[in-house]
């Protein structure tokens, strides 16, 4: 199917209902620390206000729980305020996203203008896709538009039920680059095709494994989850973490590859510390084997020379999950040497978001990666097959 988007749409006059992923992280005193959801939304809605629409945009916000004070805590005027100094143009911030008072606010809205509603999750039944929530939201509307890949493997209200009410239904300019990009990467990708896989749990990764190695030509691992593979082979792990129940698992893969002649790569070497803390000290392992006192806590040079080698080799490279705890200087060299390696690469270069977005956008990378996924959960879901709710309600 088809995907449709806001460009193949009549807007002028219309009230346009964009959903938004302005869930974005505050300081104590309530301002946007990184606006880069905010930025990655203005396309689509620069062309709803050129087109002359009423725009009306919508989001969530961290995950407010009913107390009073999260009606302070979680409100969305921070990302209104840093919008409007985007767009260069005042935006409305409605006190509710129902009720009369919203009515009122959309039946003034001039075209143009930019009204964006409050938080949708002040509602329990945004996340419980009420039926009558998202007919009270398709009130509002003429046209739905989804531009929030964020929260696309979502069923909820604004995310998927309205859309049922709504004539008119698109894709916004983010939603469509994401699909585009994501499917290429996994549909029909130039090769050598090469897929970066970290993170902590085999388990979390076990479909998006699967999938990479019915596609991919190389699958290099990194992160925790690495370990696990290694003592499914028998090669000694130290303290590193370990998925004992998912040994069988990894065995599984492991011939799974074999026998797609699919070469899954494994670290031969780790920076090692005697405990997961930024004090411990760096200790580079020269074997696949890690000791006994000493946990693994991010790839070794030998192992990242390796993975650039084949970063290097390859028209398509696609990356989710870090090589080690990144968040701490002497465990993240690796994570940030794949993003280095990524960056210099004239490969298509796609991160599928997450921790690995967060790694690129701390090396300052971001520009030079074809394509940095929105979605941590969507793009995995996405990359594991599975049908994205937000993603179907905009196909024609």
């Amino acid at each position: 199917m088809a995907l449709k988007t806001i460009d193949a749409l009549e807007l002028a006059g219309k009230r346009v209902f964009i959903r938004v992923d302005f869930n974005v992280p505050l300081d104590p005193q309530g301002r946007v620390t990184d606006d880069a959801r905010i930025r990655a939304a203005l396309p689509t809605i620069r062309h709803a206000i050129q087109a002359k629409a009423k725009v009306i945009l919508a989001s969530h916000l961290g995950r407010p729980k009913g107390k009073p004070e999260d009606r302070t805590k979680l409100t969305l005027e921070p990302a209104a305020v840093r919008l409007s100094e985007l767009l260069s143009q005042d935006v409305i911030l409605a006190d509710d996203c129902v009720g009369d008072g919203v009515k009122k606010l959309v039946r003034d809205l001039k075209d143009g203008h930019v009204l964006l509603l409050e938080n949708l999750r002040f509602h329990p039944e945004e996340e419980k896709n009420d039926e009558a929530f998202a007919r009270e939201l398709a009130s509002l509307a003429d046209v739905w538009v989804n531009d929030a890949f964020g929260t696309a493997h979502r069923a909820h209200a604004s995310t998927a039920g309205m859309a049922r009410f709504v004539k008119e239904k698109a894709a916004g300019f983010l939603v469509q680059k994401e699909v585009e990009y994501l499917g290429k990467a996994l549909g029909s990708p130039a090769r050598p095709f090469v897929a970066i896989v970290g993170g902590a749990k085999v388990s979390d990764k076990i479909k998006v494994l699967e999938n990479l190695i019915a596609k991919a030509d190389a699958v290099c691992v990194g992160g925790a989850m690495a370990y696990t593979f290694l003592k499914a082979q028998g090669v000694p792990v130290g303290r590193s973490l370990v998925e004992e129940d998912k040994l069988e698992l990894a065995r599984q893969i492991l011939e799974r590859a074999e026998a797609r002649k699919v070469d899954l790569l494994l670290p031969v070497d780790h920076v090692c510390g005697a405990e997961p803390k930024e004090t411990a000290e760096r200790v580079v392992v020269n074997d696949r084997a890690i000791p006994d006192g000493l946990m693994g806590l991010d790839i070794g040079p030998k192992t990242l020379d390796r993975y650039r080698q084949r970063i290097a080799g390859a028209k398509t490279v696609f990356w989710n999950g870090p090589m080690g705890l990144f968040e701490q200087k002497p465990w993240s060299e690796g994570t940030f040497g794949i993003a280095r390696a990524m960056a210099a690469s004239p490969a298509v270069t796609v991160v599928g978001g997450g921790d690995s977005a967060a790694a690129v956008e701390q090396a300052g990378l971001v520009d030079k990666m074809k394509h940095v996924s929105t979605g941590g959960g969507a793009s995995l879901e996405f990359i594991e097959g599975r049908e994205l709710p937000g993603v179907k309600a905009c196909e024609e």
